[in-house]
């Protein structure tokens, strides 16, 4: 496959036209102020494990509406005093999965969180947490659920749910709050995107080829899913764009990154036909925090840097975090 977006030089110089609704900021101000009328009522059982460098929690936490959202939290064997804490968020269609898959943050020395994605779970990772909010008609999958209104639309329930994960990770006695890093890839590196800009006091960022981002350009540019669901559905509801992408607008990653002041290193892949790397930059080039950096990978589709990009992320995260 060959380069299909713009040139290097003009992606780094790429800004969205998505503009964030005038009411961007109150709308997600209420949506956690009502979150949080809910008690978080973490909790974390101790999980009987063959594994003997690590310690892992099985989570429960109160997300969007109080609803019960799963997790894992997976700590150095030992652990006796608070360590930094790297909250992960999951890529589409996958669940947090079995415990014995997330060891590489630990092993690291640092407490590790993995929230489960309401809904999700049944596409490459199984997950244990639903989602009990209805919709009205969408395309297979979950860019299209509630698109009509930005109220119901699937991914602010989703987004809330991280934030609150954030708070559940951090009310550990062994995770140190000031030390919270949040992390993921693609769906996840997007959702890492929108804690930055909603959790002000983060001590890095690190979002892997993310999706969510720029969605006036992705959403004409790829014919690849999930992005191509947004496309599908308008195709029968003739006439619902404007509509659509009002909704969309208060998710777009581009506004969330116009907001987050905690460093970050971004990666993208510029043959990535899933997330084309021109939506990549464009969160990138918003980001508002001045340190900031982005890996490139220029040969890449979706997958990214993979373990080169880990590599990346465990040689960058520890200054970030005092480790």
């Amino acid at each position: 496959m060959a380069l299909f977006d713009l040139p290097l030089d003009e992606l780094r110089e790429y800004r969205s036209t998505s503009a964030a609704p005038a009411d961007f900021d109150a709308f997600w101000t209420k949506t956690l102020d009502d979150a949080r009328s809910h008690d978080l009522a973490a909790r974390f059982e101790r999980v009987d494990s063959p594994l003997r460098s690590v310690e892992v929690h099985d989570v429960t936490f109160a997300g969007f509406g109080g609803h019960p959202v799963k997790g894992w939290l997976v700590l150095p064997a030992g652990t006796t005093r608070p360590v930094p804490v790297v909250v992960e968020f999951l890529g589409y269609g996958g669940g947090r999965g079995l415990s014995h898959t997330h060891l590489l943050w630990a092993s690291a020395g640092f407490a590790h969180f993995v929230m489960d994605t309401r809904g999700q779970g049944s596409g490459w990772a199984p997950g244990d947490t639903p989602d009990p909010v209805g919709s009205a008609p969408s395309f297979p999958g979950f860019m299209t659920r509630g698109i009509e209104d930005p109220h119901d639309y699937y991914y602010r329930r989703v987004f809330t749910d991280a934030v609150r994960a954030v708070e559940a990770a951090r009310s550990h006695p062994l995770t140190d709050a000031a030390r919270t890093a949040a992390v993921g890839e693609s769906q996840g590196g997007g959702i890492s995107l929108a804690v930055s800009g909603l959790v002000p006091d983060l001590a890095a960022v690190a979002p892997d080829v993310p999706f969510l981002c720029d969605f006036p350009r992705a959403t004409t540019l790829t014919d690849r899913h999930p992005y191509r669901e947004v496309g599908n559905w308008l195709k029968t509801h003739r006439g619902r764009s404007e509509r659509a992408a009002r909704t969309l607008a208060y998710f777009d990653g581009v506004h969330f990154a116009a907001r987050a002041n905690a460093p970050s290193l971004f990666s993208v892949a510029l043959e990535d036909e899933t997330c084309p790397p021109s939506t990549v930059f464009a969160a990138f080039n918003a980001y508002a925090a001045a340190d900031k950096s982005i890996e490139v990978y220029d040969f890449n589709d979706h997958e990214g840097g993979g373990v080169f990009q880990e590599a990346a992320r465990l040689a960058w995260l520890p200054g970030r975090l005092g480790a």
